[in-house]
């Protein structure tokens, strides 16, 4: 039987403190779908800017060729620490979530499904998943067109759920657990993403006009347009034979420059040059901002004018660290938060997690292990236990072994004397000495030499 204070709790648990929706269902209290953008238009850009395009296609296959792994957490109290906290965990390696991460779906592996859901988080900043059931077990994940989702808000829950458009113009509902929803946060709406093409749209906007104005200035004559300026009224005829002349020997690029000769009027040029217009450089300037909204290297662009080895690496560097991880996180975030607790009880204690893209620093991992290594001979001198020692210093457990005695220094004997009497434990330090020579390369120099290996001198 339920207690007074789960009643309680059960009545306003779920209700949120300040509603982000209107009294009336469905209403989002004034802000509205449309602060959204247009996310058609988002997406479309993405096929009409090169800049935008290689941007944005990088970074979707970067993000898309990090390995994923699925690990089971340790459940009691004991913690691990130091530079290596993942051994708290053993990795599970079948796992129906697992089964559906690395196959979404029978038409796509993992790699085209995260790349197709990162091109919509950076166009349009959402990367919506629809999830097939069969029975209440999660089989299949679907990638989903940001522009076809329309929010259900609820006054007390947030959001009651998710109304997707067919492409024929069918409306179907779809449940919470029906879509797994990732997004760039909006500030100006909370159901909403918003991503860094929506910053861009005029700029996009400008470099694609200037692209268009590039070809129209070669279809129409290589050269804008102008007046024809005539004293009299022209009848139809006059008119549609004029227009017709005048596109046949002027219009095409084939065309380009020829003397005019008009019989009805006199041309008066209002067309700008391509130098007075500046295309080229209203062009380089969209290409600039472009990649400042992504904080995207400009050497990854294909662009090395003052680059080399090092900057070159330092490029690829801060594309890993800045750009893919931070993308990688948040799909992570969105595996263990929303897809893992769809699977019940078999999605508790395990999380996903991925290997790191960025690239290892040799020099720096270097410099580090130094500085661990002298920690740690340090807090040794100090007294300090070395299993105490190395987990302060950051190294692995280590396995401190007994020095072992240094053998008597064997001296070669003088020519002429006299042997000593044979030592009992003489062998052994005989083998060890020619093992030693042995692996050394300098047992041939040593018979050469005429040297003994015991204590005796030569022979």
């Amino acid at each position: 039987m339920r207690t007074t204070v789960e009643t309680f709790r059960s009545l306003f648990a779920s209700r949120v403190p300040t509603p982000y929706s209107g009294r009336v269902a469905g209403m989002l209290g004034g802000l509205g779908p449309a602060l959204g953008g247009d996310k058609v238009a988002q997406m479309g850009a993405y096929g009409s800017v090169s800049t935008l395009f290689a941007i944005v296609s990088n970074l979707a296959n970067g993000t898309a060729s990090i390995d994923w792994h699925l690990y089971r957490k340790r459940t009691d109290a004991r913690r691990r620490y130091g530079p290596h906290p993942e051994e708290d965990r053993t990795e599970v390696l079948v796992h129906q979530a697992l089964k559906v991460q690395q196959r979404p779906n029978p038409f796509m592996p993992w790699q085209e499904f995260c790349e197709t859901g990162q091109q919509h988080l950076d166009l349009t900043g959402e990367m919506p998943w629809a999830i097939e059931y069969v029975g209440t077990i999660p089989v299949a994940m679907w990638p989903v067109r940001p522009d076809r989702l329309t929010p259900v808000p609820d006054r007390e829950e947030f959001l009651s759920g998710w109304v997707y458009r067919s492409p024929d113009g069918e409306l179907i509902p779809l449940e919470l657990k029906e879509l797994v929803f990732t997004k760039l946060p909006n500030p100006l709406d909370p159901y909403r993403g918003m991503g860094p093409v929506q910053s861009l749209m005029v700029d996009l906007d400008s470099s694609r006009y200037s692209a268009d104005w590039n070809r129209a200035f070669f279809a129409n004559s290589a050269q804008p347009g102008g007046i024809i300026e005539v004293d009299t009224s022209l009848n139809e005829p006059q008119f549609k034979q004029m227009v017709a002349r005048w596109r046949e020997s002027h219009q095409g690029v084939s065309n380009a420059h020829r003397v005019g000769i008009l019989e009805f009027g006199k041309w008066k040029d209002v067309s700008f040059s391509m130098k007075d217009m500046q295309f080229a450089e209203l062009r380089n300037v969209s290409r600039e901002i472009i990649r400042e909204a992504f904080s995207y290297p400009r050497f990854m662009l294909g662009e090395p004018e003052g680059s080399n080895r090092a900057s070159a690496m330092a490029a690829e560097y801060i594309e890993a660290r800045r750009l893919l991880v931070p993308r990688a996180d948040r799909i992570k975030g969105t595996l263990n938060h929303d897809y893992l607790p769809l699977f019940g009880a078999t999605g508790e204690n395990v999380e996903f997690d991925y290997d790191s893209p960025v690239p290892d620093d040799e020099e720096a991992a270097a410099k580090i292990l130094n500085e661990r290594v002298d920690a740690f001979s340090k807090l040794l001198a100090a007294g300090v236990d070395p299993v105490d020692a190395a987990m302060v210093a950051c190294l692995p457990e280590m396995t401190m072994l007994e020095p072992e005695p240094v053998p008597p220094q064997l001296v070669p004997a003088a020519p002429g004397d006299p042997a000593e009497p044979a030592d009992p434990g003489l062998e052994d330090d005989v083998a060890a000495r020619a093992r030693q020579l042995l692996a050394s390369g300098g047992l041939a120099r040593a018979i050469m030499n005429g040297h003994s290996f015991t204590s005796g001198g030569r022979r």
